[in-house]
């Protein structure tokens, strides 16, 4: 490892001089690509034409390209991450302090714009490719709100139309964050909801359904497909929103490169894999080209827990099966989950880049109990200052884990974790956690079991 410079920095800042000017695809240095997007009624690969109704066409081209391994990032978008990147990469003095673990513990923090989180990174990007396009609007879905918060920022500062659909769950926990998004001009449909055809399927299949980040998908599709001029959008999950958020793990790096800091550990929370998959980008192409080794561990709530207790297979990317089917981790579209506060990570599957890293062994996976998730987040946010996200916080659960185990070893780990997002508007679940009301939901096996069986029959998948 090399020779580590004292006097690091509290907050290590790079210039804007020093932003990334191009994405990293990860995908040009995997041996093994994800597999390709299936359509759902032929069973064959979709390729250009096939998305087109779905996705703008530019981002179609990014979803598909297995080869390019930096993509440059326009001007126009680079001008507008100016207004909150770089983000700063924090030294955990204060927890390292308090713990007493000889780690040293990093965090990138992403929470330092209006949406609060991360999500804002691909939001802009996705937004810019439907106004090239020229197109009157998008739809999307979103769980927390993070998501559609970031798009209809986007969206307001480009001049396009937003539709969101929230899951239901969200839409009554997070009226604040509901509120930010008609503020920049969304409009925000609880879903399931009784505006789409899908969304009366669910309803009556699932009566009284909190929802799921797959029913909203499936009515946002719908609706993007049934509404001239506009395109579905999508926070998480896909290649392109991976490559977009490479941008996290860039800076991450080129701030750690400037004090001759080699990471030993890197976490992420894991929900449909968008955070993770960009902070640990550059750090995985050093791994897959055999420059460095790292360890990644991704961290999901037990509740849903799509990597430690999924399957490996094809699967609809929603609840309405109307998506392309997807090679990923996945628990069945048919899995709801239960109503827990990290809305962010209530999603049945997983990024098939992601996917096939974790399949091929180059990273690992740890689920967590919500209580134990907001102990860590309520100790984070007196140690440190920040009130971090549930989604974050679980990355922050097992980063406290790792800097333990450090300090019954004796070994001075460097760990580096992607502090997502601000959890201001997710005091309800904060309220729950301190009146002792908060439970710890795991899905049995013979759930899990019954929505594996409704997994699509695609040949030579078990």
């Amino acid at each position: 490892m090399a020779a580590e410079i004292n006097n690091i920095p509290y907050k290590i800042y790079l210039s804007e001089d020093e932003m990334p000017k191009a994405w990293y695809n990860v995908r040009a240095d995997m041996k093994v690509k994800p597999a390709p997007l299936l359509n759902p009624g032929t069973g064959k690969p979709m390729g250009f034409e096939d998305l087109r109704p779905v996705f703008c066409d530019e981002l179609i081209r990014q979803e598909l390209d297995n080869d390019d391994r930096e993509i440059p990032i326009p001007q126009e978008i680079l001008d507008f991450y100016k207004m909150y990147r770089p983000s700063p990469l924090v030294r955990a003095y204060c927890l390292e302090k308090a713990l007493g673990t000889p780690a040293k513990i990093y965090y990138k923090f992403e929470g330092n714009n209006t949406s609060g989180s991360h999500k804002l990174n691909s939001a802009i990007a996705q937004a810019y490719y439907a106004k090239q396009q020229g197109l009157k609007g998008v739809t999307t879905e979103t769980g927390a709100g993070q998501w559609g918060t970031a798009l209809s920022m986007a969206c307001a500062y480009l001049g396009l139309d937003c539709k969101v659909y929230m899951v239901k769950v969200s839409y009554e926990q997070k009226l604040f964050r509901r509120e930010v998004m008609r503020t920049y001009g969304a409009s925000v449909t609880p879903s399931p909801s009784e505006t789409t055809a899908i969304g009366r399927k669910i309803l009556q299949e699932h009566p009284g359904t909190t929802g799921s980040l797959g029913c909203a998908i499936s009515e946002a599709v719908e609706v993007a497909t049934s509404t001239p001029g506009y395109r579905y959008v999508l926070g998480s999950v896909l290649n392109q929103v991976l490559l977009h958020q490479s941008v996290i793990g860039l800076e991450t790096k080129a701030a750690l490169d400037k004090y001759n800091i080699v990471p030993d550990i890197i976490i992420g929370c894991a929900g449909g894999g968008s955070n993770l998959g960009g902070l640990i980008s550059p750090f995985m192409g050093e791994k897959l080209r055999g420059e460095k080794d790292y360890r990644f561990i991704a961290v999901e709530p037990a509740s849903c827990p799509s990597f430690t207790r999924g399957k490996f297979a094809y699967d609809f990317c929603d609840t309405g099966m109307v998506c392309p089917l997807a090679k990923m981790y996945t628990l069945g579209s048919n899995f709801i989950p239960s109503p827990n506060h990290a809305g962010g990570l209530r999603y049945h599957g997983m990024s098939s880049i992601l996917s096939q890293l974790y399949h091929d062994g180059y990273m690992e996976a740890v689920a967590v109990e919500q209580t134990k998730v907001f102990e860590a987040a309520e100790q984070f946010a007196r140690i440190e200052g920040i009130l971090p996200a549930p989604e974050s916080s679980h990355a922050i659960r097992v980063a406290i884990d790792e800097a333990m185990k450090c300090k019954e070893t004796g070994e001075a780990k460097t760990i580096v974790f992607g502090l997502t997002g601000t959890g201001y508007f997710d005091m309800v679940a904060y309220e729950k956690f301190h009146n002792g009301e908060m439970t710890d939901y795991i899905p049995t096996d013979a759930e899990l079991e019954a929505s594996f069986a409704t997994l699509p029959k695609v040949p030579g998948q078990d």
